[in-house]
């Protein structure tokens, strides 16, 4: 089989892709930010972490105190209202689970935590 040919096609190709891609190229407009004389705003300190435990049998614990589910969609509503009213950041949930708890109750606070609008969730490890 005669490959001379297929590579002299294939060169042409390459001649044309080369001449017709750079004509083909556009402008792409970025809005760079200005400088200004004007100070910073200083950043707001954080909110304390809301701590939440969830225990093996599936008690979850909200800064050591227990609660229930229906209480934590309150709670998590009330942190988010409260956050936006008074125009400050929301604390951040931190998450601690057993290793032996349920998966069907960490999806569940997940669940509430998204519904009601919380925006900052961690994870913290235990400890053995």
């Amino acid at each position: 089989m005669n490959v001379v040919p297929l590579i002299d096609v294939l060169l042409v190709l390459l001649i044309i892709f080369m001449v017709t891609v750079p004509a083909v190229s556009y402008q792409i407009q970025i809005d760079l930010p200005q400088a200004s004389r004007a100070q910073p705003e200083q950043p707001k300190d954080p909110p304390p972490p809301i701590a939440l435990r969830i225990d093996a049998n599936g008690e979850i614990f909200k800064d050591g105190v227990p609660v229930l589910m229906r209480q934590l969609t309150n709670d998590f509503i009330a942190v988010v209202n409260e956050a936006q009213y008074n125009d400050r950041p929301q604390p951040t949930l931190e998450i601690e689970t057993n290793p032996d708890a349920q998966y069907q109750v960490l999806a569940e606070v997940l669940a509430i935590a998204k519904n009601a609008g919380m925006e900052k969730i961690g994870f913290v490890e235990t400890l053995r």
